[in-house]
């Protein structure tokens, strides 16, 4: 066999290294000029003075060119990986631009995705609709709560409370509270759009007989029972049933009870898209709000001094990166110990107040912000906002993108102080609707909670194979 020149061993070689070599580098390039292509530039102008002979790059850096641009053209259109920041808004006047969905980041204020304008002037979506609808769900909306007497074994989970609700977790308790002794209750199950499975998260996960471990098994338990004994559930699949949970642990609690996560509304404060088990427009956000009485002393005439004010435990990677990035700015104030001035006392001093993702993408912050007339800024992705198909919520907050951290301060301090103005106007305007009062008034958080539920009683229906399939299967073992 004739032994191979190594001349010959050594252009071989280079067939593969060169337009590996050259793909690579290509590749690089283009990556680079994505990223900055001031960099790109001059790293073109450097390999420009090379003297190198033409046919050892010129046919395999022209394939890889090529190839390179058939790769990151498909992958520009069909992914995220290459995200660019909008240019910094102008510094000079002391408001923010509003960014208030993540899809929308880089639109100018008041712009919707198609290049229309939207009224943020308007805090509801629609006024006269909304009003018009409000009045037919005071009027014509029933409810059947299944009953359970005193003398239940689980009574203090399945009645409502003898006391006024208090608390982070309140909401779940106010809501049933309110509804129980409201004149939307029907006692006529045939009168009823909606039937209230009245369990307690929040007072099952404290009953030393059930705790969190035992949460899956009562309701389990609860949906044969009711299902065996009514015929209400049956019918629809569960489609008209709906139940209220404001702690996380609410999420869980269905995994033994599947048809309840994926056919009954779930009206819960952990509303996320990113959640499998949260089916956004069948289930709602539950408002998760500190109950508080009274009106806050110079809620108008506050001094509002710092630009803006957090403080929370760092439980959450967003919050590790929100103190990474402010912990010692003078404006932003971040604060995850031991406040040296009071809670409400350092809301009522700041613009903008900020609500960041923590274990869930729920707190109460948003309803405290608003309750002492301070701009929330929302830095929680995927959050399914609180009456976001009633209210505008561009008109009042701000929304940032976790990924924008680092420009959270030329954020607000990026528009004009009469924006800033507006968004303040409109906190005013909305305090209502993130309120519990044990007589509710019109367009408080009860009320607004019932409308959210109207709204979802012409999706209670299921096809009659789901009927007669949940007549001979039992979903609930």
């Amino acid at each position: 066999m004739p032994k191979i020149p190594e001349s010959l061993k050594v252009r071989a070689k280079n067939i593969f290294l060169v337009p590996l070599f050259s793909f690579s580098l290509a590749f690089a390039f283009l990556c680079l000029f994505l990223r900055d292509p001031s960099m790109a530039s001059l790293v073109l102008l450097y390999l420009s003075q090379w003297r190198l002979p033409r046919s050892f790059f010129f046919i395999p850096t022209t394939l890889a060119l090529a190839t390179s641009l058939l790769i990151l053209f498909y992958i520009s259109t069909t992914s995220n990986l290459f995200p660019h920041h909008p240019p910094l808004p102008n510094l000079s006047s002391f408001a923010p631009h509003l960014y208030p969905f993540q899809s929308q980041r880089s639109l100018p204020p008041n712009s919707a995705p198609n290049g229309n304008y939207d009224n943020n002037n308007e805090v509801f979506h629609d006024t006269h609709i909304f009003v018009q609808d409000y009045k037919e769900m005071k009027r014509s909306f029933k409810i059947y709560v299944y009953p359970h007497r005193k003398d239940d074994p689980f009574a203090n989970a399945l009645l409502p409370v003898d006391f006024e609700p208090a608390g982070n977790y309140a909401s779940e308790s106010y809501f049933k509270k309110v509804l129980m002794e409201s004149h939307f209750i029907t006692n006529d199950p045939t009168q009823a759009q909606l039937f209230f499975l009245p369990f307690s998260i929040a007072r099952l996960r404290h009953d030393p007989r059930v705790g969190v471990g035992g949460i899956q098994d009562f309701i389990r338990d609860y949906m044969f029972n009711i299902s065996h004994k009514y015929e209400y559930w049956n019918r629809t699949g569960g489609a008209d049933h709906f139940y209220v949970a404001c702690h996380s642990i609410g999420r869980s609690a269905m995994e033994k009870a599947t048809q309840v996560k994926f056919n009954a509304i779930q009206l819960v404060c952990s509303s996320s898209y990113f959640l499998s088990g949260y089916i956004a427009h069948k289930d709602a956000c539950l408002p998760q709000i500190w109950p508080r009485k009274q009106d806050p002393p110079n809620l108008l005439s506050s001094n509002r001094t710092k630009l803006a004010f957090f403080a929370g435990g760092i439980n959450s990677p967003v919050r590790e990166r929100l103190l990474q990035v402010w912990r010692n700015d003078s404006e932003i104030f971040v604060n995850f110990g031991r406040l040296k001035t009071s809670y409400a006392d350092a809301l009522l001093g700041s613009m903008f107040c900020l609500h960041v993702k923590g274990f869930e993408v729920n707190t109460a912050r948003i309803a405290d912000s608003l309750y002492y007339g301070c701009v929330p800024v929302i830095i929680a992705n995927y959050y399914d906002l609180p009456f976001a198909d009633i209210l505008n919520w561009k008109s009042f907050s701000v929304v940032v993108a976790t990924l924008d951290i680092p420009l959270l301060k030329n954020i607000l301090k990026g528009i004009r102080s009469d924006e800033y103005m507006r968004l303040r106007n409109n906190v005013f305007k909305v305090r209502n609707q993130f309120q519990w009062h044990l007589s509710p008034i019109d367009y408080d958080a009860f009320h607004m909670v019932m409308y959210e539920l109207w709204l979802r009683r012409s999706f209670s229906t299921a096809s009659l194979s789901t009927f007669e399939h949940s007549k001979s299967t039992n979903f609930f073992l």
